[in-house]
């Protein structure tokens, strides 16, 4: 499998770094990045939800977003954001094989900026059918690394 890594920019809730770190763990994810004000561990709060993951996962910290994606773009990691948007396609139609990638998941409350967005090789959304036009931050970067991680084998 390629590097996979998970860029987690301003998360507020110590208890969605948990579950992605968990989640992460699950869907081969190579790397976590944790950007901004996104807490790290070892937290109690993060530590209950992951069950162990933030010891053993890699991750880094971060403080700005944009040299970490321009880095990571000049060494050809294929740069996926995670955003509802004119533009985005639906995540079941991402071909992901031979490839580094990145998946971005927004801010709880702002989601990607438009900034970030212009820096991303492609972006996708997770179709939605009920009333609701978005999930849960950990739920939605879920979704988005199983079917990430199946497309990559």
């Amino acid at each position: 499998m390629n590097q996979f890594y998970l860029i987690l920019p301003n998360i507020r809730s110590c208890h969605n770094v948990g579950a992605m770190f968990r989640t992460a763990d699950a869907c081969g994810v190579t790397k976590l990045f944790l950007v901004g004000f996104t807490p790290d561990p070892p937290r109690p709060q993060i530590d209950k939800v992951s069950l162990g993951a933030e010891t053993w996962m890699p991750w880094e910290h971060r403080v700005r977003l944009k040299p970490l994606l321009s880095a990571l773009k000049k060494k050809g990691v294929f740069i996926v954001g995670l955003e509802k948007s004119e533009s985005s396609l639906d995540i079941s139609e991402i071909k992901t094989k031979n490839k580094d990638l990145a998946l971005i998941v927004g801010n709880e409350v702002d989601g990607i900026s438009e900034e970030i967005l212009k820096m991303c090789d492609i972006i996708v959304h997770i179709p939605m059918h009920g009333k609701k036009e978005s999930l849960n931050v950990s739920i939605a970067a879920g979704i988005a690394m199983y079917v990430i991680s199946q497309k990559s084998v």
